[in-house]
């Protein structure tokens, strides 16, 4: 198994342990109880740079997203991880709008190429965050690039939901999260290269 898969390596948003009633392992996979309360779970350890790859499966009709520099003296990770969004396009509203729809960063930036989101099968993804400079793949496919520090993003951040968070996309490093949204959603062969 993954070490990333190992329970110990993850833990509930601002707490301690992993939250057994909210999350589980299934087979190789880390899945969200979709009945579960909606509880995040983050990475023990925190990341600046890094280029990470992982596998993700939806049910119809599903939601979630994997978050990155996520700062835990917030309330919720949304408010300071950007996410990629990860949402069953046809089968979920997020998926009407392109700025919320599977590959975007949740809210602000929407994909630059349609991204290939199957739903009940496997899905490869990718986040490469190096400096401000952020990529999302999916299957292969890179669907967005930007730059976090920019002047068009941060305007983008100051007229959206994100602009009474002042900590939002502005940390170097922090933890990973896995969003749970109140659907199923299953995660697994995690990889991470870190620079």
């Amino acid at each position: 198994m993954d070490a990333f898969l190992e329970i110990s390596a993850w833990r509930g948003y601002r707490r301690a342990d992993f939250p057994t009633e909210s999350w589980t392992v299934e087979g190789d996979a880390l899945c969200a109880l979709a009945n579960g309360p909606q509880v995040d779970l983050v990475t023990r350890e925190g990341f600046g740079d890094f280029d990470l790859s992982f596998e993700w499966r939806l049910p119809v009709g599903g939601n979630s997203g994997v978050l990155y520099h996520v700062d835990e003296s917030l309330e919720a990770a949304w408010q300071s991880g950007p996410e990629l969004q990860l949402v069953h396009d046809s089968g979920h509203p997020d998926g009407r709008v392109p700025e919320t729809s599977c590959g975007a960063i949740y809210g602000l930036m929407a994909p630059g190429k349609p991204a290939a989101c199957h739903v009940g099968l496997f899905n490869v993804g990718r986040i490469s965050v190096r400096g401000t400079q952020v990529e999302h793949w999916l299957n292969g496919v890179r669907v967005l690039a930007c730059d976090l520090g920019d002047e068009t993003f941060r305007r983008r951040v100051q007229q959206s939901k994100f602009a009474g968070y002042p900590r939002f996309a502005a940390r170097p490093e922090g933890h990973i999260a896995l969003q749970h949204h109140g659907t199923e959603a299953c995660f697994r062969d995690f990889r991470i290269t870190t620079f």
